[in-house]
């Protein structure tokens, strides 16, 4: 007989599950139970057909990993992959990330999670990144910024770079040169191509 304990012994290591999850692992599961744990406090629905166990501590990473679940194909990019990288100085509150889906933006118990939606062929620059006892999908630190700049066009000049608090010396450190222009001429941007430039000019100075 399944009980909420057999439930969370197979489940706790996937930190958030799915229903298609649970029908894998029991095809005759009845989700009416979903209804009783949640209303006896044991699970904690993030959104429609995911769910986390009501004891689960939320943290960064638990955060990362529920923005790589819950809507994909995703990784995290954008603001939230720049705090991660300490390119801007403060963690950010909601994670961000990137997608091929239509732009999605979730408000749950757990967090908020916004998706902004770019070309599938420009889904690439991806690893896995482990974040606490997890791996998670995240853009490396050149397509970070090339996302970044990508959507966010007033992004172009010295004082710009500046005024978003991007760590000068942190970039220098962590960017290779050479992977921001292969990955650069792989979205073959014009207007992409000119802010980058301007930003490799001016890391060139920290």
């Amino acid at each position: 007989m399944l009980t909420s304990i057999n439930f969370k012994e197979h489940f706790a290591p996937f930190q958030v599950f799915s229903t298609t999850d649970i029908r894998k692992w029991l095809p005759s599961f009845d989700s009416r139970r979903l209804v009783e744990w949640q209303d006896k406090g044991y699970i904690q629905k993030v959104i429609n057909r995911w769910y986390c166990f009501s004891d689960l501590h939320t943290t960064e990473a638990i955060l990362y990993l529920i923005a790589n679940r819950i809507y994909s194909p995703s990784y995290i990019s954008f603001e939230s992959a720049l705090s991660h990288y300490g390119f801007i100085p403060e963690g950010v509150y909601a994670v961000h990330s990137a997608t091929s889906l239509k732009t999605q933006k979730f408000s749950t118990a757990k967090g908020h999670f916004f998706y902004r939606h770019i070309k599938a062929p420009l889904m690439f620059g991806i690893s896995l990144v482990k974040s606490g006892n997890q791996l998670v999908r995240m853009a490396e630190p050149e397509k970070a910024l090339l996302d970044y700049f990508y959507l966010n066009v007033s992004i172009q000049s010295p004082s710009d770079f500046e005024s978003l608090r991007l760590n000068r010396t942190q970039c220098k450190e962590q960017v290779d040169d050479q992977k921001l222009i292969s990955q650069l001429n792989l979205i073959g941007n014009r207007a992409l191509y000119h802010r980058v430039e301007a930003f490799r000019k001016w890391i060139k100075h920290a």
